[in-house]
């Protein structure tokens, strides 16, 4: 954890800035969740929690984010992909007394030096309760 007044350290990516864009500190937005510590509020929350995890390579609340009929067994991030900015386009339904929502988005990221785009349009249901991600709808 950062001291007060400190800057962010560049080995610790969790010091600063969420990576979900939402101008809020890591560990007031996105960090909680990763930690367990509290869960996704709404569908949109849970997007911004997995693409942060996969800018900070944490597979393991991808997998635990993702719906039990369509969580693959393993998930392997690749080391070489630099994701550098989210983007989200609008949410549907997804709300804190909604039981199914969508969250269109579009995530930006740097692959051996080239800048890619993922465009999605994901669904998210709620499984026992809590936000998880179900699949992409197709176009």
């Amino acid at each position: 954890m950062a001291k007060r007044g400190a800057r962010p350290s560049a080995a610790d990516p969790t010091s600063g800035a969420c990576p979900c864009g939402s101008g809020l500190p890591y560990a007031d937005c996105c960090g909680p969740i990763h930690r367990g510590v509290s869960a996704a509020a709404t569908a949109e929350a849970l997007m911004r929690s997995r693409y942060s995890a996969f800018a900070l390579g944490d597979a393991a609340h991808l997998l635990h984010s993702w719906h039990s009929t369509t969580r693959p067994p393993r998930l392997r991030l690749d080391p070489g992909t630099k994701w550098t900015r989210l983007e989200v386009l609008g949410t549907d339904r997804g709300g804190l007394f909604d039981s199914a929502g969508t969250v269109r988005f579009r995530a930006h990221y740097r692959e051996a030096g080239r800048p890619g785009t993922v465009a999605e349009h994901s669904r998210f249901v709620r499984e026992d309760g809590r936000w998880v991600y179900l699949d992409a709808l197709p176009d």
